[in-house]
């Protein structure tokens, strides 16, 4: 069945099953490879993308719950995106790199609802996110840096 889904501000047409994971459309229908596949079950966060602004798992999320609907990945542009993909190379967070499509989503979307996070509001924010490398403390500095390159810059 054809469906638009409306990505990063464009519009693709996919013809789908309702109940295709938005991450294989995403990935395989559209070709935005960005978001990751990791666990398949919604448990780490490498396929993090924004719908409406919700932080979800595109891994157990049908396409219809896409459809009519604004979706950001990580090729997609923000203004916190931009500051946390500046940040994040600043204080070389990745390792090997492959949860941090998913980190930089959830940290968009944490910085998208509150301007100035505490270290608590960032634990609690990127805690369904699971790095194998353990770089949590370069992700909450370069989260604090990005607040502090916006906030100069405003």
């Amino acid at each position: 069945m054809k469906k638009t889904l409306l990505i990063n501000g464009k519009n693709y047409t996919v013809d789908v099953q309702e109940n295709m994971p938005l991450l294989w459309a995403i990935r395989d229908v559209v070709g935005l490879t960005g978001t990751k596949f990791g666990c398949g079950v919604a448990q780490c966060g490498a396929c993090s993308i924004l719908v409406d602004g919700k932080l979800i798992k595109s891994c157990s999320t049908p396409v219809s719950y896409g459809v009519d609907k604004e979706i950001f990945t990580i090729e997609g542009t923000s203004e916190n995106l931009e500051y946390l993909r500046e940040a994040w190379n600043d204080g070389n967070v990745p390792q090997c790199g492959y949860c941090q499509s998913g980190q930089l989503i959830a940290a968009t979307a944490l910085l998208d609802t509150v301007q100035n996070p505490t270290d608590e509001d960032i634990n609690k924010a990127m805690s369904d996110n699971i790095c194998r490398c353990g770089t949590y403390t370069r992700i909450r500095k370069a989260i604090h840096k990005a607040v502090e390159l916006k906030n100069n810059n405003s």
